[in-house]
């Protein structure tokens, strides 16, 4: 009897989460695919804003005149109104990544309509009206699609991560992935808060290694109001 109920178990949680996130990933790699690619980069960083981390990285990206997106946890931007001010006022873009940052996996119905809900009106209190959204760990249910269709929201997803937020990912393993995995026209995902203790710390140290060394390159860096 267990079995046939953890089967059965497993086809629900599937087709709940697993089937829209995976269908959404693979739309996102076809499209980048027929894209045209160019020496332009993407960065976009999530979990934030940290009072921590993320001054220290939008003064790492003013001293290079990087731009890049952010998709801010809300319940991390209320608390630090002054970063999306300052996000905004220094041409980088705000996007939602979530209210409380929890996996739609284990988010029913209605507890997905009121994470958007008090998300992107705790946005909208900032001065923020989002076009683009990036789910928690990629993830997204039945009820995220139609939350995103009501939000007029644009799902984006990423082409290269590093692993950032992970304990013993040191810099220069950080380093050492981004180099070997980015390709001209990639949107990069790094993260400028939650993870392990000091992970952000590390991604900091890694693009201060990795952004001039990029830009010698000729790539140039856009927001994702420019992605093709």
């Amino acid at each position: 009897m267990l079995i046939p109920i953890l089967f059965l178990g497993s086809v629900a949680a599937g087709s709940y989460a697993f089937l829209p996130s995976t269908w959404h990933k693979l739309r996102h790699k076809l499209r980048r695919e027929k894209g045209v690619a160019d020496p332009t980069l993407y960065l976009t960083f999530d979990d934030g804003p940290s009072p921590e981390y993320t001054p220290r990285l939008l003064d790492l990206l003013a001293r290079h005149r990087v731009k890049a997106s952010f998709f801010v946890v809300t319940e991390f931007a209320e608390k630090n109104p002054h970063l999306i001010r300052r996000m905004c006022q220094e041409g980088h873009l705000v996007g939602f990544h979530s209210a409380r940052h929890r996996s739609a996996y284990w988010m029913t119905p209605r507890q997905t309509r009121r994470d958007f809900t008090n998300g992107m009106a705790a946005l909208r209190e900032l001065g923020i009206t989002p076009v683009y959204f990036r789910p928690p760990w990629g993830v997204v249910n039945w009820s995220s699609l139609r939350q995103i269709r009501r939000h007029r929201l644009r799902p984006m997803f990423w082409d290269v991560m590093a692993q950032d937020w992970k304990k013993h990912i040191t810099k220069d393993e950080i380093i050492r992935r981004l180099q070997r995995r980015t390709q001209p026209g990639d949107i990069l995902c790094l993260h400028d808060g939650r993870g392990a203790e000091g992970a952000p710390d590390r991604t900091i140290e890694a693009l201060q290694v990795l952004l001039p060394h990029w830009l010698e390159q000729g790539f140039r860096f856009q927001t994702l109001e420019r992605y093709a």
